[in-house]
């Protein structure tokens, strides 16, 4: 389990490709590699990955074909930054919200206003996850436990949009400070939010019946 309270960002420094599987090598800091172990979960940009090799502070995590799919990590290249989060351990403070590490979809970024000492991003999400959002919900964005703060429905040429305000920590702490608009981020929906909308529609459905 995390909790989308990114602790870091980690550098990409070598990248090896094999038929739709890759593995990646991140430079870990110090404080990010206490205690880490073959086997351990860590999450990068809010994708549960698993450690398959250590080698002082290079790190190894294998993507498999449907990782690559459905998340912006099949997009990266060395050099790139990923959000990481080691998992939660029993006893943890949950400072944000209680997230899988299992990424649903990817979103575009496609309007970003900036303001004195902070920055709204409005991103468009796949239509099919529209029905998970809501004002003041929960969401990850690349791993990061926000508010949602407005939701807009779809329209008719373009899909579902919601918006999240980011204070200077969060931009210091994550990558979100580099992104654009026409950039995709990893999304995964508040767990919680998804079982109570699909039970709710499955008693509807079964009382329509």
């Amino acid at each position: 389990m995390f909790t989308g309270i990114v602790q870091g960002t980690a550098e990409v420094v070598a990248i090896h490709e094999a038929q739709a599987f890759r593995t990646h090598v991140l430079a870990l800091p110090a404080p990010l590699r206490e205690g880490l172990e073959l086997g351990a979960s860590v999450a990068h940009n809010g994708v549960c990955l698993t450690v398959t090799a250590i080698d002082g502070e290079r790190v190894s995590f294998d993507l498999m074909r449907e990782t690559l799919r459905l998340t912006n990590l099949g997009a990266l290249a060395v050099g790139d930054r990923v959000n990481i989060e080691r998992a939660a351990r029993f006893g943890d403070e949950i400072g944000g919200h209680a997230m899988s590490g299992h990424v649903m979809a990817m979103a575009e970024l496609v309007e970003l206003d900036e303001a004195p000492n902070n920055r709204r991003l409005w991103f468009e999400l796949p239509p099919a996850l529209g029905r998970f959002v809501f004002d003041k919900g929960y969401i990850g964005v690349d791993g990061i436990s926000l508010t949602i703060g407005e939701v807009r429905p779809a329209g008719a040429d373009q899909g579902p949009r919601f918006c999240v305000d980011l204070i200077p920590e969060t931009l210091a702490r994550t990558i979100l400070v580099d992104r654009v608009p026409g950039d995709r981020v990893n999304i995964e929906i508040d767990p919680q939010t998804q079982a109570i909308v699909e039970t709710v529609e499955r008693v509807l459905d079964a009382r329509t019946r």
